[in-house]
């Protein structure tokens, strides 16, 4: 991984905006198996665009529904995470975390619910950027998260802590 940012964060604009929410509940973490689309194959949280004219929260609400047929219940934005991509538009996404919900996590088309306890979390199959930021989440703490992608290759990350949103 390289050491400084080829970046610079003080002039970078995401230009898709994004959602992603973590349901937890019972010492377990609801995640998806991603269909299609962009990081089709690997596990994350249900989310997705930020239609136009539609909060960041009420986009994470609905893509739940969509992707899961669920309804998280009072989710709470934890974190942005900031990502620039070598082979798409650059990503602001919103990352809300929810303690409970309603509904049957269901299979749909884009995505399969998988149930993972907390402490089992498969990070091996999930963006490399989820191991430093989603323990913040887990652990109810703030963040910011700062990645360069080369494809689906890690190349640089900074998190900061303790963000107000």
């Amino acid at each position: 991984m390289i050491a400084e940012s080829p970046i610079d964060w003080t002039q970078w604009e995401g230009e898709m905006l994004a959602t992603i929410v973590f349901i937890i509940k019972d010492g377990r973490i609801l995640l998806i198996e991603k269909k299609r689309g962009l990081g089709a194959g690997k596990i994350n949280g249900p989310g997705g665009k930020i239609d136009a004219g539609e909060t960041a929260l009420e986009a994470a609400v609905r893509e739940t529904q969509e992707e899961l047929m669920v309804t998280p219940h009072a989710p709470r934005k934890l974190g942005e995470l900031r990502f620039s991509m070598s082979d798409c538009p650059d990503i602001l996404c919103h990352v809300y975390r929810a303690d409970d919900f309603s509904g049957t996590p269901t299979e749909t088309d884009e995505a399969v619910p998988v149930w993972t306890a907390l402490d089992e979390i498969p990070y091996h199959r999930m963006w490399e950027d989820d191991r430093h930021w989603l323990p913040l989440l887990l652990n109810e703490q703030s963040f910011l998260g700062r990645f360069v992608f080369e494809q689906d290759r890690l190349q640089w990350s900074d998190v900061t802590t303790g963000v107000s949103w």
